[in-house]
């Protein structure tokens, strides 16, 4: 399947000996974090090796906030190790060039609004991501502009907020009167794409050959849905799909390097990798509007923006029949439970809540991994008691130097929404307990994607949190005390809501396995639209406390700091981060 009609005609400054414009690329494909094109790969390679068609990426952050399976780095030093990586993976498919637009990663979110913001801060404009975007399109004249869902649920409001500002970029390059300074003052030319494409990971079509080139009508938007197969050899001998799982396996940090060496899928079920045509020949596919009633916050100004981009068919379907939320009472007992990793007798009343499969692979059974979870509560304080049982042990991170980014080992986390009306988890409190850690350490606490980031110690203070781990090794168990006061606003007692979500590892490469919770539906950890009820008869919050605004990490790696951008910028003629070009 061809990526798109004919091929550009590069425009603009800066063309090379042989004509064409030095940065100008047939396909471009725009994403949120390295890796995000990585399940796209094999399609780029296709594209240039049987097509003839260039392929460069932008990417807007260099995943700061994500994790690191290979040593302790965070923040920018992560970012440039990121870097590294993607530039790497693109280049065994035949990308050379990657566009970094120096805007910070933090935490996982699901909201897209949040994630704008802190890519646009003060004193930047609030459009800054999108006249990047518009330049950069401007400035490598594709054809074909390929990125990210921007629907809502389930996946990194990072991801929507790419394919969001990819969509409007898309729109706007070719129109002279948006951001006229490019083209007044930088000599850019307007652009317009021809063919605009989301990835549609979570399509499901025919397997195999057949699959390829097929146009299959998405029944969530009406829209047709390309299929690109990547069973076929490259002239190197290996199908696209092996030279995409080599790629996926230089991003070490995220834990892709545990992958499987070998793609050993028979071809005739090998899945296409799908997308949506968004728009052809310039133009918005249109389709009928499916419009949905009793819109949450999020779903809403998600409709409210594809109705702007009079593409409004887009939020059809984007909020899923959320199941009804489960719900439990929290007993106040008269002596407060002693923090030991146990349950001792009369500590908590009430009964178990039984954590189920929520995401990963699912346990083979009971010994594989299970979990339940008791609370209790004493005057201002929250008891939680998780039971976990577990045949293999993650890997044993350094309590004092890595007690963060829980998922890629064993641990319990909590999450508790004080009002029980979080959008986010930016108003909501979240902290994890690794069971164990190396050299002998007991549990060590933290948190994460919340509304603020750290050691307990630090940013709960009042937590207090204890293992018991059995051996031989059948699984732990994990105490904590939770101050209510450690919560970012007064608790309403019969509005708080809470999840409890068990991390299994299994590996020592410090990557996750199975994943559990006690609500257990979509990003059940980060959307707390699903948390369960969690009542608190009798408590009273003390008057006076107040709620505290998020602290939301905002370093991120510079291109200016990276020689490789530095020197693909003088290749390319594109400055450092997409940003302003100097008038000549």
């Amino acid at each position: 399947m061809a990526a798109c009609d004919t091929k550009a005609e590069p425009t603009g400054r800066g063309a090379s000996s042989s004509g064409t414009d030095r940065a100008h690329a047939d396909v471009l494909f725009i994403g949120a974090h390295p890796d995000d094109e990585f399940q796209s790969l094999a399609t780029l390679g296709r594209w240039k090796e049987k097509e003839g068609l260039s392929s460069a990426v932008v990417t807007i952050t260099r995943g700061e906030g994500g994790g690191n399976a290979i040593g302790p780095q965070e923040g920018a030093a992560l970012g440039m190790i990121r870097e590294t990586e993607e530039r790497k993976a693109v280049g065994i498919l035949g990308v050379r060039d990657v566009y970094y637009l120096d805007k910070p990663d933090f935490w996982y979110t699901l909201n897209a609004p949040l994630t704008g913001k802190v890519w646009n801060r003060a004193p930047q404009r609030p459009t800054d991501t999108l006249e990047r975007l518009v330049r950069v399109i401007r400035a490598t004249t594709p054809k074909t502009v390929v990125t990210m869902d921007p629907r809502p649920f389930n996946q990194h409001g990072a991801h929507q907020q790419a394919g969001r500002r990819a969509i409007e970029a898309f729109a706007m390059a070719g129109d002279p009167k948006a951001f006229p300074e490019q083209i007044k003052d930088e000599k850019y030319k307007p652009w317009k794409p021809s063919r605009l494409l989301t990835q549609s990971w979570g399509f499901k079509g025919p397997l195999g050959a057949q699959c390829d080139g097929r146009r299959i009508t998405d029944k969530s938007t009406e829209l047709p849905v390309l299929g690109v197969w990547p069973g076929g050899r490259s002239v190197s001998g290996k199908t696209w799909a092996q030279l995409e799982r080599d790629a996926a396996r230089t991003y070490k940090t995220q834990g892709f390097g545990s992958l499987p060496k070998d793609v050993t899928t028979p071809a005739e079920k090998m899945p296409c990798e799908w997308f949506t045509v968004v728009a052809e020949n310039g133009k918005p596919r249109q389709a009928e509007e499916r419009a949905q009633s009793g819109l949450r916050p999020q779903y809403a100004e998600f409709r409210d923006w594809a109705r702007r981009m009079k593409m409004p068919w887009l939020a059809n379907e984007a909020q899923p029949a959320y199941p009804a939320r489960p719900s439990a009472t929290v007993p106040e007992v008269a002596k407060a439970p002693v923090v030991n990793g146990k349950a001792d007798p009369g500590e908590y009343p009430a009964g178990a809540l039984k954590l189920a499969h929520w995401e990963g692979t699912r346990c083979s059974s009971a010994k594989d991994c299970a979990a339940d979870a008791r609370f209790a509560r004493h005057g201002d304080d929250l008891f939680v008691l998780v039971h976990v049982t577990d045949d293999k042990k993650g890997a044993a991170l350094d309590a004092k130097t890595d007690c963060k980014r829980h998922w890629r080992t064993d641990s319990v986390e909590v999450g508790l929404d004080p009002q029980g009306r979080s959008d986010d988890t930016s108003t909501t409190f979240k902290a994890a307990v690794l069971p164990f850690t190396a050299n002998g350490g007991g549990a060590c606490a933290g948190r994460d994607g919340d509304n603020r980031q750290g050691p307990a110690a630090k940013t709960a203070p009042g937590m207090v949190a204890a293992s018991t781990v059995t051996e031989p090794y059948e699984g732990y168990t994990v105490e904590a005390k939770i101050p209510l006061a450690d919560l970012p606003a007064p608790v309403d007692p019969d509005r708080l809501t809470a999840n409890v979500l068990v991390f299994d590892s299994d590996t020592q490469d410090k990557a996750g396995h199975s994943r559990l919770a006690w609500s257990a539906y979509g990003s059940a950890q980060a959307d707390p639209y699903v948390w369960g009820g969690l009542r608190l008869p009798g408590y009273v919050p003390p008057p006076g406390r107040p709620t505290h605004a998020p602290d939301i990490p905002l370093e991120a790696a510079l291109s200016k700091d990276s020689k490789a951008s530095r020197d693909q910028s003088e290749r390319t003629g594109v400055p450092l981060g997409c940003g302003p070009r100097r008038p000549q």
